[in-house]
């Protein structure tokens, strides 16, 4: 629906590129559209009074000096016919009121745009880029480009994310949020310096040198919603192939044909380009970047469909770059490491591969599902995250997903965990991103916690249902632009069942999974005593009696045991749980308890004595926010609650944080 022809220049010494774009942009909607919105995303650096700024103190993603600005302005805008549509623009600030803010624009046009028409603009434009921050930037030589030129926002028609009636979604740059746009053809040209290498979204169709000096570098891709490119002399370009045959075993397209319920050849890969672009002094973890890539294209493929673009390119941020680390654009992501990972103790670690697999992962969740990440960025980084999760468990294992430090196992849904503790009760997960209450909030919702209700539906669906529901959303909607409620849809379709109740409480609403064994006790059974009737027989049984009855049962091992349990709900949320008794011998007892009301007790008789009660012995329920309490003995137990590398895994998360910088 949009079309996009880029020329630009970067100029080095002054940290600016200089473009020209033509826009052309195709009514969606049964209805005549009179105006158009437009992104003008770099001016979130502009000034301390934008609303990026505001929320953010200028404190993100490797920002540092605030000395270092950078903006968007659009010089000339006009139609294909001349008309000037510069005096028309104005600056829109609908989410906050904030008048300062210059990050969307409101363009009126003469005359409408019918229903299937077109409407064409050719814009002029100059961005000052900023010290590398937010997904942006340059530092020294390096420069990586995103979200640079105006761009259009999207037009949803009546029946798009649950409208009633057609209408442009286009929200300011905030702290806490991505993008969203819609799908289109991207011809770029690139003119720098020639002894710059250059990478970009989609396929490098032509390369030029120029008598200045510089070389213009032109790149297409169709079927994408975004462009960015990066910079760099210092880079050093490796190419790989991601094979369809050779890097998938014919075991492996087994495998997932039968887990969907598909034929062998519609879960088929194709082959894939790999560029990788690597700073000098990270060219001994290459390998890891082409494994973690390889691993990536294979587990997201077979499981939600094929990777459809003939390239991916990988780029490695030079030193100080981080703020451009970790940030996926169509068929174009960036890695997060450093030279420490080269060397023990931090070589153990899968760090490196953790960010290109996530990053890689978003070429599905945020590229081939064009979701609001505005709006619902669980729909990005929560589907992405229990993706990756998946997909490292089974590149590496459950126990080491993230590998191993000072010998101590990384589990990737055990980092997970980490962060759900009982005090998570203030923000749900479907919410606007710049409307939690902070940005830790927005964080956690997003990603682990919505990775642990994607794990916890697994859990209750089993593995292959799970499986099926995903792959169906994830074909349903390809090159769509799909909301919570639709994927609620096809969860409810593809199960057969009413899972309502569980979206409402895990997704729409605040509030706490947890389940707790209250207290258990196993005592022997006691004879009963008092005016007994037995096969219409009257008998009086005194305390004497029943001691001496107690005393022969005991001598012959013949009295059985009474054991009680009680479980508890502390949490909000009301899912159905597992209870497990385990005896003496082996013996296992299982109940299950659907969890509306508080408590329930289970009294047993049996020869065997109790040894402990587990509650969710099969961990189905990982978005329980306390472990601890799951399991309890009759008997005192020695042994630690919890595993003491969990707090461990959050010293581990503070020095990865501080040496991806």
């Amino acid at each position: 629906m949009v079309d996009y022809r880029i020329r630009v220049r970067l100029d080095p010494a002054a940290k600016r590129i200089l473009g020209h774009e033509r826009l052309t942009w195709r009514n969606p909607s049964p209805e005549s559209v009179s105006e158009l919105w437009l992104h003008l995303y770099l001016n979130a650096f502009k000034n301390s009074r934008s609303t990026f700024y505001q929320e953010s103190g200028g404190r993100r993603r490797g920002a540092g000096s605030q000395d270092w600005w950078g903006y968007v302005d659009v010089t000339a805008m006009r139609l294909e016919d001349g008309h000037d549509l510069l005096p028309a623009m104005t600056f829109e600030h609908s989410d906050d009121d904030n008048a300062d803010d210059r990050t969307v624009v409101r363009v009126a046009l003469p005359a409408p745009v019918p229903p299937a028409g077109r409407v064409s603009l050719d814009i002029d434009f100059e961005a000052q880029l900023p010290k590398v921050r937010e997904r942006t930037g340059y530092v020294r030589d390096f420069y990586f480009v995103g979200q640079w030129f105006p761009k259009a926002a999207v037009y949803e028609p009546p029946g798009v994310r649950g409208r009633s009636r057609g209408g442009w979604n286009a929200h300011q740059f905030h702290a806490n949020s991505e993008f969203y746009a819609d799908y289109g053809q991207y011809h770029v040209e690139i003119t720098a310096p020639a002894c710059f290498v250059i990478g970009a979204t989609g396929r490098r169709v032509d390369r030029r040198e120029n008598p200045d000096g510089t070389a213009t570098h032109t790149y297409e891709q169709a079927d994408v919603h975004d462009f960015a490119w990066t910079a760099d002399p210092g880079y050093v370009e490796v190419k790989r192939t991601f094979s369809a045959q050779g890097d998938v075993s014919p075991a492996e397209y087994e495998e997932a044909a039968r887990l969907l319920g598909r034929s062998p050849d519609e879960v088929r890969l194709s082959d894939v380009e790999l560029t990788f672009l690597m700073q000098p002094r990270h060219l001994p973890q290459l390998e890891r970047y082409v494994a973690a890539a390889k691993l990536a294209l294979k587990c997201f493929g077979l499981w939600y469909g094929r990777y459809p673009y003939p390239t991916l390119t990988v780029v490695d941020p030079a030193a100080g770059g981080g703020g451009a680390g970790g940030m996926e654009y169509p068929t174009f992501v960036t890695g997060l490491t450093s030279f420490l990972f080269q060397h023990w103790p931090l070589d153990g670690v899968r760090f490196p591969e953790m960010v290109i697999v996530h990053e890689i992962g978003h070429q599905w969740f945020y590229g081939l599902l064009g979701s609001n990440e505005f709006e619902e960025a669980w729909l990005d980084e929560g589907f992405d995250s229990y993706a990756e999760t998946r997909t490292s468990e089974r590149g590496w294992g459950s126990e080491a997903t993230y590998g191993r430090l000072l010998g101590v196992p990384l589990g990737g849904l055990e980092y997970a965990q980490l962060f759900n503790t009982p005090d998570r009760v203030f923000d749900a997960i479907r919410r606007r991103a710049w409307d939690y209450s902070g940005p830790g909030p927005y964080g956690f919702n997003s990603y682990s916690r919505s990775t642990l209700t994607l794990r916890t539906l697994e859990g209750l669906l089993g593995a292959e249902t799970m499986a099926r529901v995903m792959r169906t959303y994830a074909e349903r909607f390809r090159f769509r632009h799909p909301s919570s409620d639709d994927f609620y849809a096809v969860a409810q379709e593809v199960s057969g069942r009413d899972l309502r109740w569980f979206f409402e409480q895990t997704v729409e609403r605040t509030g706490v999974v947890d389940y707790e064994v209250a207290s258990v006790e196993s005592i022997r059974a006691p004879e009963p005593r008092g005016v007994l009737e037995t096969d219409g027989r009257r008998e009086t049984v005194g305390e004497e009696d029943a001691a001496r009855r107690e005393e022969e049962a005991d001598r012959g091992k013949a009295r059985p045991w009474e054991s009680t349990v009680l479980v508890r709900r502390r949490g909000e949320v009301m899912l159905p749980v597992d209870v497990e008794l385990r005896f003496e011998g082996g013996a296992r007892d299982r109940r299950t308890w659907d969890g509306r009301d508080r408590w329930v007790r289970y009294r047993v008789t049996r020869p065997e004595r109790l040894l402990s009660a587990h509650v969710d012995p099969d961990r189905k329920l990982v978005l329980d926010v306390d472990a601890t309490n799951d399991a309890k003995r009759v008997d005192p137990d020695g042994r630690a609650s919890a595993r003491w590398s969990s707090s461990f895994l959050f010293f581990v998360q503070q020095v990865l944080a501080f040496v991806g910088m």
